[in-house]
């Protein structure tokens, strides 16, 4: 692990790993506070990591994902976590691990324009899917399922290089 730096980590994953975070937590103070507990984590836990167990981008959305159940946990004992998590955490883990942006936007203009909006709506402005079903006019299901089938078709898109 010697070749990659705590500067290097930080500067290639701080994006991916707020954006995640911010997904899921509405405050913004408290996901900078999260994105800070990650960094923390890792510098702390990288004289551990072994590459031969997973790569750089699996262990920091491990770390990621751990620390925003850990928050929920904190924060909301009573609650459930959202029924979304088990439906699009592998597909952001492939997200998380992939190497080009160029890819992603490629991938995501081959979408139908709909299917678009709601993953643009999602993961950039960090929109919950209720609010998205009321802005589209479409019930709360329609847009799950949409949404899951966005997310299908863009792993595809990623995995095979549709033309």
């Amino acid at each position: 692990m010697s070749a990659l730096s705590l500067e290097a980590i930080y500067t290639e994953y701080r994006n991916k790993v707020m954006g995640y975070i911010r997904n899921r937590i509405n405050s913004w103070a408290d996901a900078e506070d999260l994105c800070a507990d990650v960094f923390e984590k890792v510098q702390r836990k990288l004289p551990e990591y072994d590459e031969k167990k997973a790569s750089v981008s699996t262990w920091i959305f491990t770390i990621t994902r751990n620390t925003v159940i850990d928050y929920f946990r904190r924060s909301r004992p009573s609650e459930e976590l959202n029924e979304e998590w088990s439906d699009d955490s592998a597909v952001e883990e492939g997200i998380l691990q992939t190497e080009s942006l160029t890819e992603l936007a490629s991938a995501l203009k081959k979408l139908p324009q709909q299917l678009m909006d709601i993953v643009v709506l999602r993961y950039y402005d960090g929109k919950p899917l209720t609010e998205i079903a009321q802005m589209m006019s479409l019930s709360y299901g329609a847009v799950k399922l949409r949404h899951q089938n966005a997310l299908a078709l863009l792993k595809e898109y990623m995995q095979v290089g549709h033309p």
